[in-house]
């Protein structure tokens, strides 16, 4: 199988962040999350691995119970990048809202 190119990892890794961005605040298996950016299990796990030590993503190794999990694994967006993304999407819709106010304030005072 050939190598990624570090450029491919990071885009599968922004990939990554969407779906839990999607997806916050309930934390996904790694295996479901591998399913939604098609990869398999153990390169996803790899990945989350690698956001987690960036910070980015926050593994949770305990059932709603408190007990540890064996096996598995459930990650969720880091709130500082939650907060970001939101901060993001927050501006762009604001700046599409302002700009579809001002082409119509513009369309208004043509007609006048």
């Amino acid at each position: 199988m050939p190598k990624l190119s570090e450029k491919k990892k990071d885009k599968i890794s922004e990939h990554i962040l969407s779906v839990l961005y999607d997806n916050f605040p309930k934390p996904l298996f790694t295996s479901e999350i591998a399913a939604e950016v098609a990869r398999d299990e153990e390169f996803t796990k790899k990945l989350l691995l690698n956001l987690k030590d960036k910070q980015l993503a926050v593994l949770i190794d305990k059932t709603p119970l408190g007990l540890t999990y064996i096996k598995r694994a459930r990650w969720r967006l880091s709130n500082k990048v939650q907060e970001a993304y939101f901060k993001q999407t927050n501006n762009k819709i604001n700046n599409s809202t302002n700009n579809s106010i001002n082409s119509n304030l513009d369309l208004n005072s043509k007609e006048i």
